[in-house]
């Protein structure tokens, strides 16, 4: 099961996130998204467990208390499809004035 974890500190990296998530069961992966360009935390994280762990950690670790925030937990949807940025048909269209 994947598992959205958001409003976490700042601060908080992959292994803190982990064990938060191990005392409800064996974690297979935790990780802290990060801004590309700056290396800095964008607050929110996926911790991958086995779906027997995953229900009863979601229920205990959401709106829990860490770190002086209150974690949003859920079980992670899919990712949509966004249109991607073409620029050869842009540069069709001519000048923007």
């Amino acid at each position: 099961m994947n598992i959205y974890v958001g409003n976490l500190p700042y601060t908080m990296d992959d292994a803190e996130l982990r064990s938060v998530f191990e005392e409800f069961g064996t974690v297979d992966s935790a990780s802290v998204v990060k801004d590309k360009f700056t290396g800095r935390s964008r607050g929110f994280g996926f911790v991958e467990m086995p779906d027997s762990d995953g229900s009863g950690a979601i229920e205990a670790t959401n709106g829990r208390s860490v770190g002086g925030r209150n974690l949003v937990v859920n079980e992670a949807r899919p990712r949509e499809q966004r249109p991607r940025f073409d620029r050869d048909r842009d540069r069709e269209r001519g000048p923007r004035y």
